[in-house]
């Protein structure tokens, strides 16, 4: 069986391919990459994938990797991934997911293979839902509030037209937040580990960064993540949309405690709110209700969240070490 991973050299793209190849031997892993794209978080798999150059703005360079490698597995991970990002440059956002995922799904209909594709949409396709909305469904009404949001909601309604237009066998998820070691900067948890670490190491002055504290989410391990894709790409039927999630909810006040408490800095820490890294319209109530997904695969998270947050500071004490 051969799996292609779009976004491989990413956070969840790398995980994804060290799990395939340590879990499931059978699979050829390969992945789609941009020629400048870093491959620091492929160290643990450099050597066992292949890797192709190409770009989802591209269709040529995607007919070239389908006629290289006719995959029986698509995992769709690669996106302009970071909300605030979507605001300064919407419209490179849209281009990137929408009109790469599709280039993706009409590369591989021209190519005439017929693999599993599981596209990965969002929660913040869900928009800033009502008390009465939670836990969230995948039928709560799709309100998105970013150029983010929307592009993900776009990426998810051209899957679902693929499937019904051509029978192209995608599958969506709509994954709730997920951290863990690798996890870009910029994302919340792992924004406090950075500046956490940075400070334990004499880096950084002891003031923490932070914008809205308010939110609730619910959070999962990056590594029960790729397990759910996994076990999606198997088990759920095409033209399905599920949402999958974690079982630990807080705001993101609570998380920051949690992280605080892990500190090795014996000083005061001061918790500074920033106006630049409050988002214009933010999602403030994110809990899924994943019961149709764990009808379907039985999977359910094993990795708790506290391990999750250690491993991931423990991961920027490494990066930022002098």
């Amino acid at each position: 069986m051969k799996a292609l991973i779009t976004g491989i050299t990413g956070f969840v793209g790398s995980h994804l391919a060290e799990y395939l190849l340590e879990h499931q031997p059978g699979v050829e892993v390969a992945g789609l990459k941009r020629w400048r794209s870093p491959r620091e978080n492929l160290r643990q798999v450099e050597g066992r994938v292949r890797l192709f150059d190409g770009d989802l703005r591209d269709l040529s360079s995607l007919l070239g990797v389908f006629r290289s490698f006719p995959a029986d597995l698509v995992f769709h991970l690669a996106a302009q991934s970071f909300v605030p990002t979507s605001y300064l440059a919407p419209a490179d956002t849209m281009e990137t997911n929408v009109v790469g995922t599709v280039n993706l799904l009409e590369a591989v209909r021209l190519s005439g293979i017929s693999p599993v594709i599981h596209i990965c949409s969002s929660s913040e396709v869900y928009g800033q839902v009502e008390p009465d909305d939670v836990p969230i469904r995948e039928e709560t009404p799709l309100r998105p509030v970013s150029p983010y949001a929307v592009s993900k909601v776009g990426e998810d309604m051209a899957a679902f037209m693929y499937f019904k237009a051509y029978g192209l066998k995608t599958i969506r998820s709509r994954m709730f937040t997920h951290s863990g070691p690798r996890r870009g900067e910029v994302f919340v948890d792992s924004f406090f580990a950075r500046q956490l670490a940075l400070i334990e190491a004499g880096r950084q002055e002891p003031v923490l960064r932070v914008g809205n504290l308010d939110s609730v989410r619910t959070f999962a391990d990056v590594r029960d993540t790729v397990r759910a894709y996994w076990l999606l790409s198997q088990k759920c039927p095409p033209g399905e949309v599920y949402n999958i999630g974690g079982t630990t909810t807080m705001t993101i006040r609570q998380m920051l405690d949690m992280l605080l408490a892990m500190t090795t800095y014996r000083g005061r820490i001061e918790v500074r709110v920033d106006p630049a890294l409050v988002r214009p319209a933010d999602v403030t109530l994110q809990v899924p209700c994943v019961d149709k997904f764990v009808a379907a695969t039985g999977w359910k998270p094993e990795i708790p969240y506290e391990k999750t947050l250690r491993d991931m500071l423990d991961y920027w004490r490494a990066a930022v070490r002098p």
